[in-house]
C-alpha cells in the first residue's frame, strides 16, 4: 500500500499561503500507556501542531537526553511494543486525516522487523515519514529503496558542519522535509539551540532539500520564531513537549490542558 497524498507538501502550501512556518512536537509513542499515548497525541494536535513527529521507545536511544529516554523507559515498563505504537498511529490516522504524521526511531527497530514489513506497517498505519537517528546519509539508500516502494518519505539530517557534498546529496535524496540539526550532541532543552546562520539556510535553498524543520533544543516560542526568521519552514521541539508529560503524570487532565497551552504558543510564534 502506498500513501498517494502528498500531506507534507499539502501542510507546506498551506502554510506558505497563510505566512506561517511549521510547529511541530514531538513525543514517545505509548509512553506512559496505550490509552494516554493516544490522548497526548490528540491533544497536540487539538492545540494546532502542523504536523506529528512521533518515537518509538527503545531500550538504547544514543542521540536522546535524558527526557526522552525516560519516557521510553516508561512506554517500555507499559510491555509497549512495535505493534502496540502501529495500533495508536492508527488510531490518531482515523480521528485526522491531513495531518503528517512522521517516525524518528532507531534502526534496530526497523531491522528487527525487517526493513519492507516495518515500512509496509508504518503505511498501513497511515505513517507518512520516517528518519531514522542512527543511520547516516551514506548508508540511507536501502532505506530510502523501500521507503520509495512503500509511499513513505525517508527524512535525511543536516547536521549543521556538513559539507557541500554532503548537502548535494541531501537536496538529491530528500524528501517530504529535513531535519537540521540546531546543534550538535543529544536532545534536550538543557542546551539551548544555536540557531543556524541564514548562510545554511541559502546552502540547503541552493542545493534544493526538501523545506527543512530545525530540531534540537527548541523549548520556546523565542526559540520558533527565531528558526523561522533565519529561513527555516518551522521548528521541532520535542524534550519541552515531553517534558509536561513527565510532569503531569498523575493528572492525565492538566497534562492533556498543558499540552494544548504549550503547542498554542509554540504554533502562535510560526506566524511570519
Amino acid at each position: 500500500m502506498t500513501n498517494s497524498v502528498d500531506r507534507y507538501a499539502n501542510m507546506f502550501k498551506h502554510l506558505n499561503n497563510k505566512q506561517e512556518g511549521a510547529f511541530v512536537p514531538f513525543v514517545m509513542v505509548g509512553d506512559p500507556d496505550i490509552h494516554t499515548s493516544v490522548n497526548i497525541i490528540k491533544a497536540l494536535v487539538e492545540g494546532g501542531a502542523d504536523a506529528l513527529e512521533l518515537g518509538f521507545p527503545y531500550s538504547d536511544p544514543i542521540a536522546d537526553g535524558p527526557t526522552i529516554q525516560k519516557a521510553s523507559i516508561r512506554a517500555l515498563s507499559n510491555k509497549i511494543k512495535t505493534d502496540d505504537c502501529f495500533e495508536i498511529i492508527r488510531q490518531v490516522r482515523e480521528a485526522y486525516a491531513d495531518i503528517p504524521i512522521g517516525l524518528l526511531l532507531y534502526s534496530n527497530l526497523v531491522l528487527k522487523r525487517g526493513i519492507k514489513k516495518f515500512y509496509q506497517d508504518a503505511a498501513k498505519a497511515g505513517v507518512d515519514s520516517i528518519l531514522i537517528a542512527d543511520v547516516p546519509l551514506r548508508e540511507a539508500d536501502r532505506f530510502i529503496a523501500i521507503a520509495e516502494q512503500t509511499g513513505i518519505k525517508q527524512i535525511l539530517i543536516a547536521p549543521p558542519n556538513a559539507s557541500d557534498e554532503t548537502f548535494a546529496e541531501i537536496g538529491k535524496k530528500s524528501q517530504g522535509y529535513t531535519y537540521l540539526l540546531g546543534r550538535a550532541g543529544v536532545t534536550g532543552t538543557e542546551t539551548a539551540v544555536t540557531i543556524p546562520a541564514s548562510e545554511l539556510i541559502d546552502k540547503l535553498t541552493q542545493y534544493k532539500v526538501a523545506p527543512p524543520l530545525l530540531g534540537f533544543g527548541i523549548s520556546t516560542p523565542l526559540q520558533v520564531a527565531d528558526a523561522i526568521q533565519s529561513g527555516a519552514a518551522g521548528a521541532i521541539s520535542g524534550s519541552a513537549t515531553v517534558n509536561i508529560i513527565a510532569e503531569n503524570l498523575s493528572q492525565p487532565d492538566v497534562m492533556l490542558e498543558k499540552l494544548k497551552h504549550f503547542v498554542k504558543q509554540m504554533k502562535a510564534a510560526t506566524h511570519k
